[in-house]
C-alpha cells in the first residue's frame, strides 16, 4: 500500500466515523475482506468507511442517557480526579457505563487522593448529562453524572494499575523538593498531568503555542523506548516486539491514555510491527494506518479536539517538515527546528483557526526557544525521576537541579512570548500565507527566483507583519465584554476591569484580555464575594498587577480594598462610582466627559 492509499483509507475512516449511519457492520467487513483479496486500496477505503460508520452509530446509541436514581456502588476510576466546579471531578466506570462523578465538601477531599485504575465505593444520585455537556463529553464515552454524597472504601485495582500508579507516585515524590509551580509543570512534561497548574501558567503555554509540551506526544514515547532499548535489544525479534508493546501499554497506562497518548502509542506500535516484519514504512503511512485502526476501535475519537490536534501536527510534519527544512537557509539544527515548527502549525491550523479563532504568531518564536530544552527535560525527568523518588532527600534535590533549570527556562519562554504583541493568524492570514507559499513553490519549480522571492515575501507579510500591525494599533476605546461576567472599560490610558458575575474559566478571561491588547490595569473590581470571582481576580492580578483592587467586605480576595459606599474614582476619561448592594458591590463606569 502506498502512502497516498494509506492516507485515503484514514480519511475514509474519519468520514465514516463522522457520518455515524446505522448501516450493517457485516457489509463493511465483507468489503474490507474483498479489498484485501483483490488488492484494491479504494475498495478497502470504502469498506473501512462503512465499518466505522456502523461502529460510530453503535457508539452513539450506547451513550443513551441513564435513568435517574440513587447510586450505591463500587466504581473504577478511568481518570485521575481533578479540581472542578468548586469540588472534585472524576471519570468512573459504573457497570457498563462511563459517567462523570462530581463530589464536594468532605467527599471531594476523599476522592481527590485516588488515582486512575483504583476502585472506590460511591453513594450519590445518577442523572443524565445536560445537553450542553453531552456533545463535548461524548468522545470520552461519558453518558451520565453522579452527584456524589459520600466516598467509602477503596482498593488499588489490578496489577497494571498498581504498577503504573506506583511509578507515578514515585516520580512525583522525587519531585517534591521542587516549588509547587515547577512540580506541576514537571508532571505535565513527563506524565501529561495538567492538574495543579496555575491558571495563568496554563494560559501562558496556550497563548505562546507551547501547550503541546504539557501533553504526552510521540517524543515522550520515543524517549521511553530509547530508555528501554538496552534491555530490549538482548531479546530476539519477536521478543523485541512483545517487550516493546509491553513498554507502550505500561506507558499509556502511566499517562492515562489521553487522545495524544493513544495516537502516539498506536504509531509506535505500527512502527514496531513494521520493523519486525521487515517492512519499514514512512511516517505518513504509519500515521494513516494508526489513525484508521484507532477509528475502527473507537470511532468517537474523531470528535476529540485533542486527537484532531495531535493527528494534524503529525500530518503537517510528515507532509511538509522535511521539505521545509531543506529549503530553509542557515545552520541545520535551526533549519530543522524551524521547519518542523512551521509544518506542525500548518497541520493544526484547520483545527485551531475555526475552533480557537487563530494561531498565535508567538508560537514560532516560542517553539524555537523552548523545543531544545523540552526534549532533555522529558528524558531527564524519567531517567532521574525514578531514582530520586526511591532515594529521596538530598539526592532527589540534587538530581532535580537540571529539571528545575529546564522547567524554569521553558516556563519563562512561555510567559515572555505569551505577552508579545504579535497577534494571531486568522483564516484570512492563513489563506494569505498559503497563497504566498504556493506562489513560491511554483516559481521555484520553474526556476523563477524573482517570483519565488515575491511569494516568500507575501507569506511573511501575511503571517507575521499584518497580525503584528493589527495588535500594534491603538486599542479600541469604550466598554466590551471580556468573557462571561466581565466587562473591560478603556478610555485614553485608563483601563478598568469589572468582574460582575461567576467566571467559568479564568483562562478564557485571560485570553480575552490578551486579544484585546491589555498590557496593564488601573482598577480591578470583583463585584461579588464568591470564591469563583476571587479566583478569577487573583489570576488576573498575578499577570496584570492592577494598581487598585476593590472587593466587597466578605470577599475571599486577598489584598483587596473594601471601598466605602458612594466612592468615586476619576481615572483620566473614566469615572467609576461604587455603591454597596447586599453582599456585593455595584460599579458604574462612565466616560468623563460624557460621549
Amino acid at each position: 500500500m502506498t502512502d497516498a492509499a494509506a492516507a485515503v483509507v484514514a480519511l475514509a475512516a474519519a468520514a465514516g466515523a463522522l457520518a455515524a449511519r446505522p448501516v450493517p457492520l457485516w457489509l463493511g467487513v465483507a468489503v474490507v475482506v474483498a479489498a484485501f483479496g483483490l488488492r484494491r486500496p479504494l475498495l478497502l477505503a470504502a469498506g473501512v468507511a462503512v465499518a466505522t460508520s456502523a461502529l460510530a452509530a453503535r457508539s452513539w446509541s450506547g451513550l443513551s442517557p441513564p435513568e435517574p436514581g440513587p447510586v450505591d456502588a463500587t466504581v473504577t476510576l478511568v481518570g485521575d480526579p481533578a479540581d472542578a466546579f468548586g469540588g472534585t471531578r472524576a471519570e468512573v466506570r459504573l457497570g457498563a457505563r462511563r459517567v462523570e462523578a462530581l463530589a464536594r465538601g468532605r467527599a471531594a477531599g476523599r476522592l481527590a487522593d485516588r488515582l486512575a485504575g483504583e476502585r472506590v465505593r460511591l453513594t450519590g444520585h445518577l442523572q443524565p448529562l445536560p445537553e450542553t455537556d453531552r456533545l463535548w463529553l461524548a468522545p470520552r464515552h461519558l453518558s451520565g453524572r453522579i452527584a456524589v454524597s459520600t466516598v467509602g472504601e477503596w482498593s488499588p485495582g489490578g496489577p497494571l494499575a498498581r504498577l503504573a500508579n506506583g511509578l507515578r507516585r514515585t516520580l512525583l515524590a522525587g519531585a517534591s523538593s521542587l516549588p509547587d509551580g515547577t512540580r506541576s509543570l514537571f508532571a505535565g512534561f513527563v506524565l501529561g498531568d495538567d492538574r495543579g497548574q496555575p491558571t495563568e501558567v496554563a494560559y501562558d503555554f496556550r497563548a505562546s503555542g507551547l501547550a503541546h509540551l504539557l501533553v504526552v506526544s510521540g517524543q515522550n514515547v520515543a524517549f521511553v523506548l530509547a530508555i528501554a532499548a538496552p534491555l530490549v535489544r538482548r531479546l530476539g525479534l519477536r521478543g523485541r516486539l512483545a517487550a516493546g508493546v509491553a513498554v507502550l501499554v505500561l506507558f499509556g497506562t502511566l499517562t492515562r491514555w489521553e487522545p495524544s497518548v493513544i495516537r502516539a502509542v498506536a504509531m509506535a506500535g505500527v512502527t514496531l510491527l513494521a520493523a519486525t516484519l521487515g517492512r519499514p514504512a514512512s511516517s505518513l503511512r504509519v500515521l494513516a494506518l494508526a489513525v484508521a485502526g484507532l477509528l475502527v476501535v473507537d470511532p468517537l475519537l474523531v470528535h476529540s479536539v485533542g486527537f484532531q490536534l495531535s493527528v494534524g501536527a503529525c500530518a503537517g510534519i510528515a507532509l511538509f517538515g522535511a521539505a521545509l527544512t531543506r529549503r530553509i537557509p542557515g545552520p541545520r539544527p535551526l533549519a530543522e527546528a524551524l521547519g518542523v515548527t512551521v509544518a506542525a502549525q500548518a497541520g493544526v491550523a484547520p483545527v485551531m483557526v475555526p475552533l480557537f479563532g487563530g494561531l498565535p504568531v508567538a508560537a514560532l518564536v516560542a517553539n524555537l526557544l523552548a523545543a531544545p530544552a523540552a526534549g532533555p527535560l522529558m528524558m531527564w525527568g524519567l531517567v532521574a525521576g525514578l531514582p530520586a523518588g526511591l532515594v529521596g532527600g538530598a539526592f532527589a534535590t540534587v538530581a532535580h537541579l537540571p529539571t528545575a533549570a529546564l522547567v524554569t527556562w521553558v516556563a519563562g519562554v512561555a510567559r515572555v512570548t505569551a505577552g508579545l504583541p504579535l497577534g494571531q493568524l486568522s483564516a484570512v492570514h492563513v489563506a494569505g500565507v498559503a497563497a504566498g507559499v504556493a506562489v513560491a513553490v511554483v516559481a521555484a519549480r520553474r526556476d523563477r527566483r524573482g517570483a519565488a522571492a515575491v511569494g516568500v515575501a507575501m507569506a511573511v507579510v501575511a503571517g507575521l507583519v499584518v497580525p503584528a500591525l493589527a495588535v500594534a494599533r491603538p486599542p479600541p476605546l469604550g466598554a466590551f465584554a471580556a468573557g462571561t461576567g466581565a466587562t473591560l472599560w478603556r478610555a485614553g490610558t485608563a483601563t478598568v476591569l469589572v468582574l460582575d458575575g461567576a467566571q467559568g474559566d479564568p483562562g478564557r478571561l485571560m485570553s480575552q484580555l490578551h486579544l484585546a491588547g491589555v498590557r496593564d490595569l488601573d482598577v480591578l473590581i470583583a463585584s461579588r464575594p464568591g470564591s469563583r470571582e476571587a479566583a478569577s481576580a487573583e489570576t488576573v492580578q498575578r499577570r496584570y498587577a492592577a494598581r487598585l483592587v476593590l472587593a466587597p467586605p466578605k470577599s475571599r480576595l486577598l489584598g483587596a480594598t473594601v471601598p466605602p459606599p458612594g466612592s468615586r474614582l476619576v481615572l483620566g476619561e473614566l469615572t467609576v462610582a461604587i455603591d454597596h448592594a447586599g453582599d456585593g458591590l455595584v460599579a458604574t463606569v462612565a466616560f468623563h466627559p460624557p460621549r
